[in-house]
C-alpha cells in the first residue's frame, strides 16, 4: 500500500475511531448519487499553461497576491501544490524527453464521498447538493485529520495565523454557483480546457470526446470512479494519467467504504494521530528555513518516519485486537460447551 493512501485511510477512519460509529461523508441525501450535482471537466490536451485560471481564482477568492505575477510562466518549471494562499495551481509535465509539455490544473476534486468529510468528527466539511465540498471554519477544531485523509493531498492549513487558523482549499466557487455563475477558473479559461455542467452530462461529453479521438486520448475518464468518484473529471492525451503526476492506483472504493471495517474495533489507533500531526507540523514550521531540494527531502523524511511509526502502531493494535478476539471466542465456546454438558447431564438424570 502506498504511504499516501495508507495515511488517507487512517484519516478517514479518524471519526470512526473517536466516535465508535461508521464514518459518513455528509448530511446531503444520497451523496453517492446526487443526480443533479455539478462538476468540471478538464481536458489536458487543451490546456496551454497560461495560468489565467490561477489569476481568476486569486481574484474571486480575494487571496493574497503571489510573489511572482501570474504572467510569469517560469514558475511552471517547478512542480507545485496548492497552498493556503493558492487554491489552484497549474503544473507542467514532459511525458518523454523532447516531447511537447502537457499541463494539468490542480485543485480540490470535490469527491462524491469526500475523505475530508469522513475524517472530520465535527462536520466542518460537507458535500452539498451542487457537488461542491464546502468548509465551515466556525466548526473546525484544527485537528487537520482532513489533510492526512485526502487522497489527493489538497487541504492546506494557515500555519502562519496564530489566532483561528483555517483549513484552506478550492470551494468550486460555491457562492458563484448558487448565484447561477460559472466558477472563476472556468470563466477565465481562453481555450475551453475547463467545462462546467452537470456531472452526468460532463461524463457523456468526456466519453464522446474519447470515442471520437481514440488515438489522442487515454481510454479513461479520471474521476468517474476513483475513490468513489469526483466532481472534477479529467481527460488526458496519451500515454497516461501517470505522465501528468496523477495516481492511477487509488481504486474505486470511497473513503467511508474503505474505513468501515476492522479499524472500528481498534480505538487505541487514535493514538497514532499525535505522531502523524506532530511530524507534519514540525515540517511546516521549518518551511521558511529550508529551501528547494532540502525542503522536499525534509518533508519526505518526516512523512516516512511518521508513516513508519503509524504502521507499527497500527500493526501492534490490530495484533492485540486479534488476540483479544480469539480469547473472547474461546470464552464463549467454553461457556457453550459447559451449558451443553449441563443440559446433557440433566437429560441423563431424567
Amino acid at each position: 500500500m502506498k504511504r499516501r493512501h495508507f495515511l488517507g485511510l487512517l484519516g478517514a477512519a479518524g471519526v470512526t475511531l473517536t466516535t465508535g460509529t461508521k464514518a459518513k461523508a455528509s448530511d446531503a441525501a444520497d451523496v453517492a448519487g446526487l443526480p443533479n450535482a455539478f462538476g468540471v471537466l478538464f481536458d489536458a490536451s487543451r490546456c496551454i499553461g497560461c495560468r489565467k485560471c490561477e489569476a481568476a481564482c486569486n481574484t474571486v477568492n480575494e487571496l493574497p497576491k503571489p510573489d511572482k505575477p501570474f504572467d510569469d510562466l517560469k514558475v511552471l518549471d517547478t512542480e507545485r501544490r496548492t497552498t493556503a494562499k493558492a487554491y489552484t495551481v497549474v503544473n507542467k509535465y514532459v511525458p518523454k524527453p523532447g516531447e511537447n509539455p502537457v499541463f494539468r490544473k490542480i485543485q480540490c476534486n470535490h469527491c462524491m464521498e469526500p475523505a475530508c468529510a469522513s475524517a472530520c468528527f465535527v462536520k466542518a466539511f460537507k458535500k452539498t447538493e451542487t457537488g461542491a465540498v464546502v468548509y465551515d471554519a466556525s466548526l473546525c477544531v484544527g485537528c487537520r485529520y482532513c489533510m492526512v485523509a485526502c487522497p489527493f493531498n489538497i487541504p492546506t492549513y494557515e500555519y502562519d495565523k496564530v489566532i483561528s487558523p483555517r483549513v484552506m482549499k478550492c470551494t468550486m466557487c460555491y457562492p458563484r454557483i448558487k448565484e447561477g455563475k460559472l466558477p472563476g477558473c472556468v470563466e477565465a479559461c481562453p481555450k475551453e480546457a475547463l467545462q462546467f455542467g452537470r456531472r452526468r452530462d460532463l461524463l457523456n461529453i468526456a466519453w464522446d470526446r474519447i470515442s471520437d479521438n481514440p488515438d489522442k486520448y487515454v481510454q479513461h475518464v479520471y474521476g468517474e470512479h476513483e475513490m468513489g468518484g469526483t466532481s472534477w473529471l479529467y481527460v488526458a492525451p496519451r500515454p497516461s494519467f501517470a505522465a501528468l503526476g496523477m495516481d492511477e492506483h487509488l481504486g474505486t472504493a470511497s473513503a467511508p467504504e474503505l474505513t468501515s471495517g476492522a479499524l472500528a474495533a481498534v480505538p487505541a489507533v487514535a493514538g497514532i494521530w499525535p505522531v502523524l500531526l506532530t511530524g507534519l507540523y514540525a515540517v511546516s514550521k521549518r518551511k521558511d528555513k529550508i529551501a528547494g531540494e532540502e525542503k522536499k527531502a525534509a518533508v519526505d523524511a518526516a512523512i516516512a518516519k511518521a508513516s513508519a511509526e503509524a504502521e507499527a502502531k497500527l500493526a501492534e493494535e490490530l495484533a492485540k485486537a486479534e488476540v483479544a478476539g480469539k480469547r473472547r471466542i474461546e470464552v464463549e465456546v467454553k461457556k457453550a460447551l459447559e451449558a451443553a454438558a449441563k443440559t446433557s447431564d440433566g437429560g441423563e438424570d431424567a
